[in-house]
């Protein structure tokens, strides 16, 4: 009789042991959670010297109006090879089509 009481008290004693790990592997997730999104919500680390974000992208942006001015640059256009895209634009150094 002892055989059935001692493979019971075996099978209790894997039961703790899988949920005392199962328990750990939760706390450590939600312990590396905590530390990760504690990161996400701090300020970022500016150096010093370091570029300005809004700066570089005002550099490069010019105020919105390199885009504006791309559009209208058809250096094609201003050889005299192709037909400008736009009526009211005449390519240099010939007259315009009126």
């Amino acid at each position: 009789m002892k055989s059935g009481s001692q493979d019971s008290q075996q099978a209790m004693q894997r039961v703790r042991v899988g949920m005392t790990g199962l328990a750990m592997v939760l706390v450590l997730i939600g312990l590396a959670s905590a530390i990760f999104s504690s990161a996400n919500r701090d300020d970022p680390v500016s150096a010093i010297g370091a570029p300005n974000a809004s700066v570089v992208a005002n550099m490069t942006n010019e105020g919105g109006n390199a885009s504006a001015e791309k559009g209208k640059d058809e250096p094609l256009a201003e050889l005299g090879v192709a037909p400008s895209t736009s009526s009211t634009d005449a390519p240099e150094g010939q007259p315009s089509q009126n």
